[in-house]
């Protein structure tokens, strides 16, 4: 019975903050300058005042704000994000269709940077003050250091317009559809390779130094010096009483930056033409589609949400002793 009414508390307190973030995006959004009638009217090739009105009063824009707020988070409890008065399409449909291919990107550029990041920085860590410490060092402090859209359009520039050994921009082939399955599954990963290493580098740079300096702490701890006084070889050691250790803080702080991958999805789905939520994000902000940023910024942060509770579980499977807690 505790564990049972420590889920609903924990799903209790997921659902109220889901419900405070959509009333914050509601308030940033309609505090932003811009009417979105007149960019509905202008789209229409209609600026009278009288179309302007019509178009107000079908959207609910005419409404008091604490009306529209209402309606929305009402709306919102129902599962029902509204509709877009640009794409004339609903919300829900427009999110769900880009939602694959930016879980396939930030999904695959997580795991990359946190792999990566482990395996550089144990690597770094285990020979601290040598050459390689010092390369590997440096070549993170320098891709954290760069920009995200300069990044990728240098990868482009030289893997895909020097050697034109991978796709510049894209999710598939135009003739994809009359690929088998197989075929089609190798043109998206090429096409995939470039956004995830983009937006992956930057990232694995952090995990890279921030394991490589859990590493050199945690080799220095009393557990440590009693395995190899017990005569366990450097291997053991490593994997047995270094690497889970040290990998606590790379994952906490991996959870955090979570929202920030997500973030970032937006300026390398531009940059690549990727069709995800980053690109949409982009169009609506252009467009001053509310609804339309108002789904978006609600489903990334149920995202980040989703990536924190995994980020736990992860600290469970590390660390035996957090499972008590």
């Amino acid at each position: 019975m505790t564990i049972i009414f420590h889920l609903f508390g924990k799903l209790g307190g997921i659902a109220f903050t889901i419900l405070i973030i959509a009333c914050i995006n509601f308030v940033l959004i309609h505090s932003a300058p811009g009417d979105p009638a007149l960019v509905i009217a202008g789209q229409s090739g209609a600026a009278d005042d009288k179309f302007i009105e019509q178009v107000r009063a079908e959207y609910g824009l005419d409404q008091p704000f604490l009306a529209q707020l209402g309606t929305y988070i009402g709306k919102v409890v129902r599962l029902d994000l509204g509709y877009s008065y640009r794409q004339r399409a609903d919300v829900s449909t427009l999110i769900l269709e880009r939602l694959g291919p930016t879980l396939l990107l930030t999904l695959s550029a997580f795991f990359l940077s946190l792999i990566g990041g482990v395996f550089f920085g144990a690597f770094a860590g285990r020979r601290h003050g040598t050459w390689s410490d010092l390369a590997i060092s440096l070549v993170s402090l320098l891709l954290y250091a760069t920009p995200v859209f300069w990044l990728g359009l240098m990868l482009v520039l030289v893997f895909s317009i020097q050697f034109e050994w991978l796709p510049a921009f894209g999710y598939a082939d135009i003739r994809a559809s009359s690929f088998g399955p197989i075929k089609y599954a190798l043109d998206v990963a090429s096409h995939l390779v470039l956004p995830v290493v983009t937006l992956a580098a930057i990232y694995m740079a952090v995990y890279t130094r921030l394991m490589r300096s859990s590493l050199i702490e945690v080799s220095h701890e009393d557990h440590v010096r009693t395995a190899r006084a017990k005569g366990l070889n450097e291997p053991q050691i490593l994997t047995r009483h270094m690497l889970r250790n040290a990998a606590v803080p790379v994952v906490t702080f991996a959870g955090l930056q979570a929202g920030a991958l997500i973030g970032g999805a937006v300026v390398v789905e531009t940059v690549f033409s990727w069709p995800g939520m980053g690109r949409l994000t982009y169009d609506a902000v252009a467009a001053r589609d509310y609804p339309v940023l108002l789904g978006l910024f609600l489903m990334m942060s149920v995202l980040v949400i989703a990536t924190n509770l995994l980020t736990d579980f992860l600290h469970r499977v590390i660390d035996p002793r957090i499972k008590g807690r």
